[in-house]
């Protein structure tokens, strides 16, 4: 990957640069601020995320009274060189409002359809870890992590099938644009859900993170073909 020198950073008029800092493990847009030349190097030398105050005039140590930090896991730049993306392990809550997002309202208006975000793997994994560490009693999440792996690999192949007996009943539709296809490809969806879930809960059963999975899908996206090696299992794309 390409790289670009701080003294290659372009500051505007102000000596600022926006900064946008997104949630490592999940990709979610956490907030936008701005960094000085000052606050840029700190943060390169802390690994906590420092920026530039524009209304108090002064360096900002972000969680520095709320214990929110962010641990920097890499600092990207644009093309033009005058934006930040940041990418952080977020403490507790990005806002201050106490979302963990800044960005937690819709402007009205627009009637465009949302489409869900892969973030929601993220925050299904810290849900599932809650309930391993703090079980409650009628939580399915806990009753799976206290019956065992047997119960949960049970789970994934119920779950397996489904999907695949909804995916052959959606295919099955020759009339694409019919409302019974668009509730065959919803079921599809919905099986695949709970398959989801599952396999969620079956990598915290085995100590197994969600990102180290993504890491596994990126290696082999950048390798081209597509052959399988039988013998180690090593798939490419």
């Amino acid at each position: 990957m390409d790289t670009v020198e701080l003294t290659e950073i372009r500051f505007n008029a102000h000596g600022l640069v926006p900064a946008v800092i997104q949630e490592a493990c999940s990709g979610e847009i956490l907030m936008v601020a701005y960094m000085s030349v000052e606050s840029l190097q700190k943060t390169i030398e802390s690994g906590n995320t420092w920026f530039y105050s524009r209304s108090r005039q002064c360096l900002w140590h972000k969680g520095e009274t709320s214990g929110h930090f962010q641990t920097v896991r890499a600092i990207f730049v644009d093309c033009d060189a005058d934006t930040l993306l940041i990418q952080v392990d977020q403490t507790g809550a990005a806002c201050h409002t106490g979302h963990k997002s800044c960005f937690f309202r819709r402007l009205a208006g627009w009637d465009g359809d949302y489409t869900g975000n892969l973030s929601v793997l993220a925050e299904l994994k810290n849900e599932i870890k809650e309930k391993s560490i703090h079980p409650t009693e009628k939580s399915y999440t806990a009753y799976l992590l206290q019956t065992g792996i047997d119960k949960i690999c049970k789970k994934i192949g119920e779950e397996s099938s489904e999907v695949i007996i909804a995916a052959k009943n959606a295919a099955a539709v020759t009339e694409e644009a019919s409302p019974e296809a668009e509730n065959l490809r919803l079921e599809v969806c919905k099986e695949s859900a709970d398959l989801l879930y599952h396999l969620s809960v079956v990598w915290e059963a085995t100590g197994v993170d969600i990102n180290d999975v993504m890491k596994i899908l990126e290696e082999r996206s950048h390798v081209k073909d597509n052959k399988k090696t039988v013998g180690h299992l090593d798939k490419t794309f």
